[in-house]
C-alpha cells in the first residue's frame, strides 16, 4: 500500500505524529531511523504503510524553527510560525525571566510577538500590569482579557497568522484554547483515541486551524526556556530597548555589568533603559 504523499504535522506526542493531508485525511506517522527532529507545524514527506499509518521521510524546508535549548539538548517547539502569543496572568504570578526568554527566541527567528496578559478580571490586575509596564514602553503588543469571559479581542490578532500559544502552567492558556476553537477538547480525545496516548508521552503540541488563513498552536506549560543557542550578541540584540546605544561603550566586549563606561548601565542611570529589564538581560546573558 506504499504511497508517497505530503502532509502537515498537526500533533506531536513524542515519536509520533499525526499528519494531515491536504484534503483533511489525517495519519498517524513515526519518522524513519531512530533520530526524530519533527514538529507540530511542519511540512512533511510520508509514505503511507497502511490504510491509517504513514512513515515520514523527510522535512520540507522551513521559514521558521522555535525552539529551546539547554548545554545538552534542544526541543522543538514549532515549526512555520509567524507569531509567538505569550501567556502571562495576573494569578499564579508569572516568571518575568521566562517572558524575555521567550521572547528573544522569537526576535531570533523574526517573529511577531503579542504578551496576553489573561485572568484581567482577578483583583491582582494592578500589580501585573506594572510587571508588563516595561514591555510596552519598548513596543511590545500587551493585551488584557479574560479568557472565560470574552476571548474576542485576541482574534484580529490571529488573522493571517500561524500562531503559536507559549506560557507558564496555570496562566489559562487551555481556557483560552477552549474559548476560541469549543471542539479543542473533542480534537484532543480523538488524537488520544487514535495514538493509544496511555502508550506514549503525555507532552504534545497541537495544530488547529481557525480559518483558511489563520492557524493556532498550542504547546504544553513550559517553566523554563532555555537559549544556549544563542550567543551573548543574539541577546543583546533582542532588547530594543539597548539598540540605540550598542556600539557606544568604551569595550567593544562589554558585558554591560561591571566594565566602566558602559552606554547600557549610563542609559538605565538616566532612565532610558528599565532596571529590571537590565537585570533580565545580565541573568540570561550569564552574567
Amino acid at each position: 500500500m506504499s504511497e508517497k504523499l505530503q502532509g502537515q504535522v498537526i500533533a506531536a506526542y513524542g515519536r509520533h505524529y499525526l499528519a494531515e493531508l491536504p484534503g483533511g485525511e489525517i495519519l498517524e506517522c513515526v519518522p524513519r531511523g531512530k533520530k526524530s527532529d519533527v514538529a507540530c507545524g511542519d511540512v512533511v514527506h510520508i509514505e503511507r504503510t497502511s490504510a491509517d499509518q504513514a512513515v515520514i521521510d523527510s522535512i520540507a524546508p522551513r521559514s521558521t524553527l522555535l525552539y529551546r535549548s539547554d548545554a545538552y539538548k534542544q526541543k522543538i517547539i514549532a515549526a512555520n510560525v509567524s507569531q509567538i502569543i505569550v501567556v502571562v496572568a495576573t494569578e499564579p504570578s508569572f516568571n518575568d525571566e521566562l517572558l524575555a526568554r521567550c521572547l528573544i527566541a522569537a526576535h531570533d527567528q523574526k517573529l511577531d510577538t503579542l504578551i496576553v496578559l489573561n485572568k484581567c478580571d482577578l483583583p491582582q490586575i494592578a500589580a501585573a500590569r506594572a510587571q508588563l509596564e516595561p514591555y510596552g514602553k519598548i513596543g511590545y503588543r500587551v493585551l488584557e482579557l479574560s479568557a472565560k469571559q470574552d476571548v474576542a479581542p485576541l482574534l484580529p490578532y490571529l488573522q493571517g497568522h500561524t500562531s503559536v500559544l507559549v506560557g507558564q502552567s496555570g496562566m489559562g492558556k487551555s481556557t483560552l484554547i477552549n474559548a476560541l476553537i469549543p471542539e479543542a477538547q473533542a480534537a484532543t480525545r480523538e488524537i488520544s483515541t487514535v495514538l493509544d496516548s496511555g502508550k506514549h508521552t503525555t507532552t504534545h503540541a497541537r495544530l488547529y486551524h481557525l480559518n483558511a488563513d489563520s492557524d493556532l498552536i498550542d504547546c504544553p506549560g513550559v517553566q523554563l526556556f532555555g537559549l544556549h543557542h544563542l550567543d551573548f550578541a543574539a541577546i543583546e540584540r533582542s532588547f530594543p530597548e539597548f539598540l540605540p546605544h550598542l556600539g557606544n561603550c568604551r569595550f567593544a566586549n562589554c558585558s554591560h555589568s561591571h566594565e566602566p563606561d558602559c552606554a547600557i548601565r549610563k542609559a538605565t542611570a538616566e532612565g532610558k533603559i528599565d532596571e529590571r529589564r537590565l537585570r533580565l538581560f545580565q541573568q540570561i546573558a550569564g552574567h
